[in-house]
């Protein structure tokens, strides 16, 4: 499916997982989407495999405090520990999930990547799944937490881990044809 004239913002920061950042992304590219990297944090981010080893690094495009719902067409949250743990305590980064959500915009969160949906409090009567360990989080946010590769409910687009990437990927170009 082709989505040439689609514009995607990735919100991340230090300690992102590597692969949940990469794969959608090059997904959305190979479909025509221009991505564009978002964060609070300047320069260059640390990318993980997991929590503990260093993978790659990458360039922000945008600090999270000049970026704007209105110039994208979607969100995409990649997971990571202590990326989700960090960006949920950011309010310029909180703020820019409300605002997708305000304008009905897909939002689409791997793994630990839903933990900032909980700050933004939009969760209340979504349904949604996540990496395991959050489902108390979200469902005290009023989240219907379910064990599913991929949950869509409404514009958010949500999946469990690395092992749904592909799935994921897929929901979410859907979304944005």
């Amino acid at each position: 499916m082709a989505v040439t004239d689609k514009k995607v913002a990735l919100l991340l920061t230090r300690g992102v997982e590597q692969v949940e950042l990469t794969k959608p992304r090059e997904a959305l590219e190979k479909a025509g989407a221009s991505t564009t990297l978002i964060s609070p944090s300047e320069g260059t981010l640390q990318a993980m495999n997991g929590d503990w080893e260093h993978a790659d690094t990458f360039d922000v495009d945008l600090p999270v405090s000049e970026a704007k719902a209105d110039d994208f067409d979607a969100l995409v949250l990649p997971g990571g520990t202590l990326n989700a743990d960090s960006l949920r305590t950011d309010e310029n980064a909180v703020a820019l999930v409300k605002a997708f959500f305000d304008a009905n915009k897909p939002v689409a969160a791997i793994c630990h990547g839903p933990w900032i949906l909980a700050e933004a409090d939009v969760l209340k009567g979504r349904k949604m799944t996540s990496y395991q360990s959050l489902q108390t989080d979200l469902r005290n946010a009023g989240a219907d937490w379910v064990d599913s590769e991929v949950v869509v409910d409404g514009n958010l687009i949500t999946s469990r881990n690395p092992g749904d990437l592909d799935a994921f990927s897929k929901t979410l170009i859907d979304a944005l044809s």
